[in-house]
């Protein structure tokens, strides 16, 4: 899997520790002899999906360079409950300092990843080509690295920002029509993907007329998805068909049965469960 650019890292793991940490350090762990060493171990609670494990590694080392972190499990790998998913070995007083934003990350990011290996595996029960795909909607300062556990979890990247593709939504249609928002796009921006969202049969005709390279079917039923992308295909059969809004694990496959190329969801990134996992001193094999 790819990972997030190491800057996005590093400057992610720092706030988050910055919030724990500031302005006095942490003063339970001021308690323990800084001679002490330890080994513990980060466990999974549950079944899922793992990604994050850089942030792990950046928390240890931006607090003290010397904890070793030994990754069992790497991104996009799967647990049950009890697995090891990687062993800590350091200053005792500094790991525990580290281990809330450790695990914050990679249980949030491994809730990304698991939710996004769920929804992928119901689609590919009915088609094998049809993608899984993230939004826009995902935490502040924080997209790099959720974006990083979708792919994690085998699923693929939407726009990244606003500068990656044009996609012409329903508030850019309030002041400018389709047909000349497409062609003014491809004139500004040749060979981008231009994407129209639509909302009804006739807005899917004129994106396909004017040349968009791909059509977003907003809100619809799997019917009258299936519907649409029969139309756009009649006029454009390149086209590529998206599909979102309410898009859940439940229903994702009846979408995918009916033929589109992309289902697309903020679930994926905003409302997901964090994984359960633990730093703990265990013996293991015990």
């Amino acid at each position: 899997m790819m990972h997030a650019p190491s800057a996005v890292i590093e400057d992610a793991v720092a706030r988050a520790l910055a919030e724990d940490l500031e302005p006095l350090g942490d003063l339970t762990a001021a308690l323990i002899d800084p001679s002490i060493q330890a080994t513990l171990i980060i466990a999974s609670r549950e079944h899922g999906v793992i990604a994050g494990q850089d942030c792990v590694r950046e928390a240890f080392a931006q607090v003290d360079a010397s904890i070793e972190v030994a990754i069992v499990i790497d991104d996009g790998g799967r647990v049950a409950p009890g697995d090891v998913v990687a062993r800590v070995n350091g200053p005792m007083h500094a790991i525990l300092s580290a281990e809330r934003t450790a695990l914050n990350f990679l249980g949030h990011l491994s809730g990304i990843a698991t939710q996004t290996a769920a929804m992928v595996a119901a689609v590919r029960e009915v088609s094998a080509s049809t993608r899984v795909l993230d939004t826009r909607k995902t935490t502040p300062g924080l997209r790099g690295l959720e974006k990083a556990a979708v792919r994690a979890g085998g699923g693929t990247n939407h726009r990244v920002n606003l500068s990656d593709a044009v996609l012409i939504k329903d508030n850019h249609l309030g002041v400018i029509g389709i047909t000349e928002a497409v062609h003014k796009a491809k004139a500004l921006w040749p060979g981008r993907n231009v994407e129209v969202e639509c909302d009804v049969l006739d807005q899917v005709k004129e994106a396909a007329e004017a040349g968009a390279t791909s059509v977003l079917l907003d809100n619809m039923t799997p019917a009258q998805a299936g519907e649409a992308a029969s139309l756009a295909r009649s006029i454009a059969p390149t086209m590529l068909i998206e599909v979102s809004g309410r898009i859940t694990i439940d229903n994702a496959a009846a979408y995918a049965a009916v033929g589109v190329d992309l289902i697309s969801s903020g679930s994926l990134t905003h409302s997901v469960r964090s994984l359960d996992l633990g730093l703990d001193f265990t013996v293991e094999g015990a």
